[in-house]
């Protein structure tokens, strides 16, 4: 959305944008050895409450790649090693504060998740027996990446 505003010093037209917040989610799973613990998922400090992967907002300057590393370590404790982009993420109403754009990494981690910044628990859950709620669009991701591991889609399928 576009919007036109005069410059107050030189009355020149300067035209503001209002663009999507970028976020990152990871989808972390826990292994030990090449055996798989289940997902990390973190329960929420802050409205909308619930379940959710960890994430947040993508600092200025910073990569979404950095930004992921460094949500998982806030939220999670965990150092993780990002496998794959699964996909972007941007429907207008994902996320019932405003709206986001977000970029999913798949990623592997080892030890166990201590919640820390925004969440209040990080635990390690089986992808098909998930908490209620899940906030956001999250529970439609896990399905993704499930069908993704499957080889059942594309790591960075179209999301209309």
């Amino acid at each position: 959305m576009k919007q036109s505003l005069t410059c107050p010093q030189c009355g020149g037209r300067v035209e503001k944008y209002r663009n999507p917040f970028p976020t990152v989610d990871i989808i972390i799973e826990i292994s030990e050895g090449r055996k798989s613990k289940g997902i990390v998922l973190i329960e929420r400090q802050n409205p909308p409450h619930g379940w959710a992967l960890p994430g947040g907002f993508v600092d200025y300057a910073e990569s979404t790649e950095t930004a992921a590393r460094r949500e998982a370590l806030e939220e999670t404790g965990l150092s993780v090693e990002l496998k794959s982009l699964l996909g972007v993420y941007s429907r207008p109403d994902r996320d019932p504060r405003f709206h986001t754009l977000t970029t999913v990494y798949a990623a592997r981690a080892q030890g166990s998740p201590k919640a820390g910044s925004d969440a209040d628990k990080a635990r390690v859950f089986d992808p098909k027996d998930l908490p209620e709620p899940i906030c956001f669009d999250h529970a439609q991701i896990i399905e993704h990446y499930l069908a993704w591991k499957r080889g059942e889609r594309s790591a960075a399928p179209c999301q209309e």
